[in-house]
């Protein structure tokens, strides 16, 4: 059965965009595609596993975070998914130089 596990919109020790502020939805679908490609430089992405970006609904707007989905009744998914949300590399607590949203708005792929 298909299960997930809500990861973050950021790696833990880093600053976010803030919900209701401005360009929000904006800058935060961007930290979370780019906390995607860290995630899966470090953790790989099985053959039943994947991840996702999504919205949740918010008293000051709709919040953005990544989502790791799995099967259940697929072992290696199942640990695949866990081990991101436990950080068992010990490799999201922040950002890596090339995925940081900062250098690629100063590198021009986007404002």
């Amino acid at each position: 059965m298909r299960e997930y596990v809500e990861i973050g919109a950021t790696p833990h020790d880093e600053d976010c965009a803030q919900v209701g502020s401005e360009g929000y939805a904006k800058r935060a679908r961007r930290e979370c595609e780019m906390f995607a490609k860290q995630i899966i430089k470090h953790y790989g992405e099985p053959e039943r596993g994947y991840l996702t970006i999504k919205g949740h609904a918010h008293d000051f707007g709709t919040y953005y975070e990544v989502r790791a989905c799995y099967d259940d009744e697929d072992e290696e998914s199942t640990n695949w998914a866990f081990d991101i949300e436990g950080d068992s590399k010990g490799v999201l607590a922040t950002w890596d130089a090339e995925f940081h949203p900062i250098n690629k708005v100063l590198e021009g792929e986007s404002k």
